[in-house]
């Protein structure tokens, strides 16, 4: 009488890939540039793809992984093995980060319908709306078709009156990318309005 031996698969932990992670989160630790450069190509297309379902937005997903690495790095010194793995720890600064691009999203709109509000008119007297009504008209619609990181520098900076180093300070950009983005928003600022058609109809205008 044979006898078949039946053999059950065993599952065993990717020991390997822990070890990996765990180096990785060593060298993020010990600011190792080459661990934090494999850090993000391990995780970077996981943490944009939960920004875009989250946000709808490709543009905007670009800035939150950008903004979840410099926020990685920044803050590695408080990455604790204990509580949880490097991807867990990432994933938790993405939602947090997503969080924050949200709200951002909700200022921008209130201002803008403010705003609008504003400069809507009221009753007779507003028949000769003064030209900064118009202004102010002509700039929310330019910003509302900015990329979003110049955009939200901008309004930051216009709404908001802060300087380019509290931009930087909030957003967690680094200055010389707010000053960029800073640079870039007011020079396509300026075209949109100047090619706007209701930008010389306006009194004031002219020189």
């Amino acid at each position: 009488m044979s006898t078949r031996t039946r053999t059950t698969p065993v599952l065993v932990p990717p020991v390997e890939e822990t070890r990996h992670e765990e180096e990785l989160a060593r060298g993020l630790v010990a600011a190792d540039e080459e661990a934090f450069a494999a850090i993000y190509r391990r995780w970077g297309s996981l943490v944009h793809t939960m920004a875009a379902r989250s946000l709808g937005d490709a543009h905007e997903a670009d800035d939150v992984t950008q903004q979840v690495f410099i926020g990685a790095w920044r803050g590695r010194h408080g990455f604790r093995p204990d509580r949880g793995p490097l991807g867990a720890w990432l994933v938790g600064i993405t939602r947090r980060k997503i969080v924050d691009a949200l709200a951002a999203r909700t200022r921008r709109l209130s201002l803008a319908d403010s705003a609008a509000r504003d400069a809507a008119p009221t009753g007779p007297a507003a028949a000769g709306a003064p030209d900064d009504v118009l202004d102010r008209v002509l700039v929310v619609q330019a910003l509302s078709r900015l990329p979003h990181a110049q955009r939200e520098v901008l309004c930051m900076a216009f709404y908001e009156d802060l300087t380019q180093a509290q931009i930087a300070e909030r957003t967690g950009v680094p200055l010389g990318t707010v000053k960029s983005h800073a640079r870039r928003g007011l020079h396509r600022l300026r075209r949109v309005i100047e090619q706007s058609p209701a930008a010389g109809t306006g009194t004031g205008t002219g020189a």
